[in-house]
């Protein structure tokens, strides 16, 4: 018998796909989303986190992005 999982497929470049899992182990075990790694590149995650991996990302890259000063 075929088990069947909806969820959200995402590809990145390795080092967002180490934020994503960082992000996923510093969550309480109840609440981690990672399905299944499928490379160092691919992820397979539960569908209900994407708006939530979306806006950890965008506050990491505030964080990090260089302004010229003036």
């Amino acid at each position: 018998m075929v088990n069947a999982i909806k969820g959200l497929f995402i590809s990145c470049d390795i080092p967002m796909a180490q934020f994503i899992v960082n992000l996923n182990n510093s969550m309480p075990p109840s609440e981690k989303f990672i399905v299944h790694m499928l490379d160092s590149t691919h992820i397979f995650v539960q569908p209900h986190v994407a708006e939530m991996i979306r806006s950890k990302i965008a506050e990491f890259r505030d964080q990090n992005s260089y302004e010229k000063p003036a």
